[in-house]
């Protein structure tokens, strides 16, 4: 089995690929940072539900029921973008947080006060790395 180099791209494109495939729910192998973009996304509404499973693997599993429109079943997820990569790091002071489409998408960042969106960081008056943005 290969190493993953950036598992936060790995996590965004197996959630990308579940939803093209219209899949119900998708595993990814959790880590903190994933576990914590995961609440983020359920608290936003982009996903129904998520279930952390100990045991599976080294840090356990993630399962993730994905959200999709009952009549159009169009998903609530749109696009997910990574910004911050591992061979570019993308930092914003808390005077340039990024607004994603006029403040009605997410960004996610990983702050000193966490793993938050770009609202709460501004609120908080942090800055930190853009993880990705969340359509």
């Amino acid at each position: 089995m290969s190493k993953v180099t950036d598992p936060i791209a790995d996590y965004l494109t197996r959630l990308r690929n579940a939803i093209k495939a219209k899949h119900r729910v998708v595993d990814v192998p959790a880590s903190n940072i994933k576990n914590e973009i995961t609440r983020i996304l359920k608290e936003k509404g982009y996903i129904l539900n998520y279930k952390i499973e100990e045991g599976v693997g080294y840090q356990g599993n993630i399962k993730i029921a994905l959200k999709y429109d009952i009549e159009t079943k169009v998903p609530a997820i749109k696009a997910l973008k990574r910004v911050s990569k591992p061979g570019l790091r993308q930092y914003c002071d808390s005077d340039n947080i990024p607004r994603v489409l006029n403040g009605l998408c997410i960004a996610i960042l990983s702050t000193s006060k966490g793993v938050i969106t770009d609202k709460e960081a501004r609120e908080m008056n942090v800055g930190g790395e853009v993880l990705c943005y969340v359509y």
